[in-house]
């Protein structure tokens, strides 16, 4: 059967027990934000395009407490994260806040840093059930988990969603020197239970998609257990690939340009490896949106349709997939009850979702364990809140 998720309180209590533990006082303050899994629409959010994510029961937890200094002091419970379990700097002078290791304290720190006010000395701790490495966005929670912890610490929040967003964006990019997206902030920030987000990367305007109509189906995630691995130079190599495309063509980015234009990117010489990417992204933003549609008339056949779709082009066309991504889906999709199942995240390793009705859950997981060379991991996705406080009693 799929792995029970470890409840959003039972992480806070984890988190406020280890403050009591490790700093001999109860906190005060304490916030989660979640991690992410996405549905359909991968590679489009850096092309302005559509992205359809939902908000996940894994969550960051963040618990501490104004210590009376200028100096942080931030506890990690996490041992997949880090080696360095402790790290202390100080907030007088955040201009003097630099990118260093541990790296898990970078996205921390790059928040810190873009904060609007000035932030009081503190200790805190920081535990979480998100999977590192799995492409269910780590990172993004503990961004934005320390933004909203900073949002109570100081009595200051953002006034629209957008520029938390986009501030613990700016973090990763600086600081993590990951040129991402805008998709994973976004969802935690403003993920709302039983709806997916539509998310239009060009103009930022979000679309709650109600998903609780459909109780007869549940989303599957199975982690591969390999970590993905999509590096640095990878992800620009896409990335660049595509944004060269629309600078041949004229166009502000990929969101403008048609499956007609990509014959004249063929007459201009372009290689093939940039046309593979461009056509991957025109119709991955097409399937988005007929997804979302999908779900909206409960066409759950076409929904699947896409999906799979989806996967088969981020393997051929974007070459984002890997041979454990590819035996997950296979062996998903032999199961009668299946109606898709794609890779999700950036790739490389990570997770695939598995859109599936629920009597046929056991079986797909019956599947993936007999022809799987290696140790797969099941959840049972749920769409949940975005970041929120929390309450600091034990």
């Amino acid at each position: 059967m799929a792995s029970n998720i470890k409840k959003v309180d039972n992480v806070r209590v984890d988190a406020l027990n280890t403050f009591a533990k490790e700093f001999g006082d109860e906190a005060t303050c304490c916030v989660c934000a979640p991690g992410r899994v996405n549905l359909i629409g991968e590679h489009t959010d850096y092309n302005e395009g559509f992205v359809l994510p939902m908000a996940l029961p894994l969550v960051t937890v963040i618990a501490g407490k104004p210590n009376g200094t200028n100096k942080c002091v931030i506890i990690s419970t996490n041992e997949s994260i880090t080696t360095v379990s402790k790290i202390e700097f100080d907030v007088s002078n955040r201009e003097s806040i630099k990118p260093g290791e541990p790296k898990w304290a970078n996205y921390m720190k790059g928040c810190m840093v873009n904060f609007p006010v000035p932030i009081p000395g503190f200790n805190a701790v920081v535990v979480s059930s998100v999977p590192m490495g799995s492409g269910l966005s780590s990172s993004a929670a503990l961004e934005v988990a320390t933004y909203t912890f900073l949002e109570a610490l100081t009595g200051t929040e953002a006034k629209d969603p957008r520029d938390k967003a986009l501030a613990c964006q700016k973090a990763e990019h600086d600081f993590a020197n990951v040129p991402c997206g805008i998709m994973d902030q976004f969802i935690s920030v403003m993920g709302k239970e039983d709806h997916a987000l539509l998310i239009d990367c060009r103009d930022l305007s979000v679309t709650h998609v109600p998903m609780d109509q459909f109780h007869d189906h549940v989303f599957l995630i199975t982690n591969s257990n390999s970590p993905h691995k999509l590096s640095t130079s990878a992800y620009r190599e896409r990335r660049d690939a595509c944004f060269e495309a629309a600078q041949k063509l004229g166009k502000k980015s990929l969101r403008d340009v048609t499956l007609d234009e990509v014959e004249t990117l063929k007459q201009q010489g372009a290689p093939q490896i940039m046309l593979k990417r461009v056509t991957h992204v025109i119709n991955e933003n097409a399937r988005t949106l007929a997804a979302t549609s999908a779900f909206q008339s409960g066409d759950y056949t076409k929904v699947g349709q896409l999906m799979n779709e989806s996967h088969d082009s981020l393997r051929d066309n974007y070459n984002v997939s890997s041979p454990e991504l590819d035996a997950l889906v296979n062996a998903a999709r032999k199961v009668q009850g299946v109606r898709g199942s794609r890779l999700t995240g950036a790739g490389f390793g990570g997770c695939t979702i598995t859109f599936v009705l629920k009597t046929a859950v056991d079986e797909v997981i019956k599947s993936i364990n007999e022809s799987y060379s290696g140790k797969a991991s099941f959840y049972i996705a749920t769409p949940s809140g975005g970041a929120r406080k929390l309450d600091c009693k034990r």
